[in-house]
């Protein structure tokens, strides 16, 4: 083969992919109207391969391709209170037993509990779920103390890494919507060491 036909050929291959670029690439408009939602929706966006945010002004241009496109805008609109996007739900089952020289009455008794957690089933939601399930497995997630809410002691408690435990009423009721939960969570683990 001469080196004409593999230049020729690198510059038709070239050419297909300028070509595929231009014509699978799609460009979506948006406005942000809220400025808290700005940083919001260009960090949500930065995560996503292949996707180019153009903030101008309060219009957003989002370029990429289509498949990429439509996970990027499930994204944001999950994100802006978790609509449109399904839910994962946490089942922790802790079982009675006796407390550990880690906890307030080593050797006393506590009652096991059910406790119900809720995560967005969108990609940010599944990587907080795998950072709780680390902390979990490394015992971070609850602790044996006083209860808030009974005020009874040697009880099970969480242990300050916060969980949504309502999936309506916002963040005074613990619930959604509440669109920067999953970055304060994220930074709650990595002050454990989950990251």
């Amino acid at each position: 083969m001469s080196e004409y036909a593999i230049t020729l050929e690198s510059h038709a291959l070239r050419a297909l992919l300028c070509l595929y670029q231009r014509v699978a690439t799609s460009v979506m408009s948006c406005s942000v109207l809220s400025p808290n939602l700005v940083s919001m929706v260009e960090g949500r966006l930065s995560g996503h391969p292949g996707i180019v945010p153009d903030p101008q002004g309060d219009q957003w241009r989002i370029i990429g391709l289509p498949e990429n496109l439509c996970q990027a805008v499930e994204e944001i609109e999950c994100n802006l209170g978790y609509k449109g996007c399904g839910k994962i739900i946490i089942t922790y089952d802790i079982y009675a037993g006796i407390q550990t020289a880690k906890h307030p009455n080593p050797g006393m008794r506590h009652p096991g509990t059910q406790r119900c957690a809720y995560l967005p089933d969108n990609y940010e939601g599944r990587e907080v779920l795998r950072l709780l399930k680390r902390a979990f497995d490394q015992k971070l997630i609850f602790t044996v103390g006083t209860s808030r809410t009974s005020g009874s002691n040697n009880q099970v408690t969480w242990n300050d890494i916060h969980h949504k435990t309502n999936i309506h009423g916002g963040s005074e009721s613990f619930g959604y919507p509440d669109p920067d939960y999953l970055q304060r969570v994220k930074e709650e683990l990595k002050a454990k060491g989950i990251e």
